[in-house]
């Protein structure tokens, strides 16, 4: 065990080497996640479609039910659109446990203990500014907004957010951040390529939100943004922990306070905003002078360092103790 107490601190990406590389590993898991989440993740949406759905399940309109949610009620379409992130993670995570040979908790962290504190941290920094921003609009535009308190179906909404939404934001961030962010960073060696394509890739996965159709491409500046967010954190704090965190916050808020008819987020909530979409400064004001405040406030409260070396810096193939290569953790003391 001595040969490896001076070795270098492995980074957030070097964690891959814990597990198996091959190329035919990636492709067999890439194509296994991708059959749970899109495929097997979609059944029970569709299952719900057919049987919801008017005029004994007539394409059209089971179509607009999977897609946007018609005919079915709201809540039960947020738990049927959540379960395929759900599978999605399941499939994941055997992919790393039995192709990969890799402990699962190396996808989040780079520390020996994943850091809740620094979850819920980042959790109430962006919920407390998320709020805070939807309170001044309402306060100041209040005729933009209908009143939509229902005591019954909001409940539910707020269990179903709270339970189950942070299933989808940690799936997003494991697969995206996670995976594909420490697959492409230890096949190219360095760590601005898998930074700049996972924060890209995972704004163009928003491609398909009726945000865009309503507002065009322009809006995949505030997507792709919130990619680089996610990816710096994830980077310089060397753990999802941040970005799970505030990615779970803010899908929360947009689920439980402010819904329209033009949002992907279709639920019970506390607001409809009535007002038509338009590209205003609240599109903009998040990546050009939020993100960076989010950053200087973490920056100085975990006493980030090496910025450039963090996210542009080379990573190195690194050797592990036979233990910590197992796909089961170590039990002993």
């Amino acid at each position: 065990m001595g040969s490896f107490k001076n070795q270098h601190i492995m980074s957030f990406i070097e964690q891959a080497y814990k597990g198996e590389n091959e190329g035919w590993r990636y492709l067999l898991s890439f194509i296994a996640i991708l059959i749970g989440w899109l495929v097997l993740g979609s059944l029970p949406i569709l299952i719900a479609a057919v049987i919801l759905s008017p005029n004994e399940g007539a394409y059209q309109n089971v179509l607009a039910a999977i897609s946007q949610g018609k005919d079915i009620n709201a809540n039960l379409y947020l738990v049927l659109m959540i379960s395929s992130f759900a599978i999605g993670m399941l499939a994941l995570f055997l992919a790393i446990r039995w192709i990969h040979q890799r402990h699962i908790p190396s996808l989040f962290t780079s520390r020996k203990k994943f850091d809740w504190k620094r979850l819920f941290f980042a959790f109430w920094v962006w919920f407390l500014i998320a709020i805070s921003l939807i309170a001044l609009d309402y306060y100041l535009h209040p005729k933009d907004y209908i009143w939509n308190y229902k005591p019954f179906p909001f409940l539910v909404l707020v269990l179903i957010s709270l339970i189950l939404l942070p299933i989808q934001t940690s799936f997003e961030e494991v697969f995206f951040r996670g995976y594909l962010m420490q697959g492409v960073g230890i096949l190219f060696r360095n760590k601005w390529l898998p930074f700049i394509f996972t924060s890209i890739v995972f704004g163009l996965l928003h491609a398909a939100n009726p945000e865009v159709e309503k507002l065009g491409p322009i809006v995949m500046i505030y997507y792709i943004g919130t990619g680089f967010l996610f990816g710096i954190t994830t980077l310089v704090d060397e753990g999802l922990e941040l970005s799970l965190g505030m990615h779970a916050a803010n899908n929360i808020v947009a689920a439980v306070l402010v819904t329209s008819n033009w949002t992907v987020f279709q639920t019970d909530a506390l607001l409809i905003d009535n007002t038509e979409p338009n590209l205003g400064l609240e599109m903009y004001l998040p990546v050009f002078v939020i993100y960076p405040i989010l950053l200087y406030i973490f920056s100085k409260k975990y006493q980030w360092n090496n910025w450039k070396e963090k996210l542009f810096g080379t990573v190195r193939p690194t050797t592990f103790p036979p233990e910590d290569k197992s796909p089961f953790p170590n039990q002993q003391g």
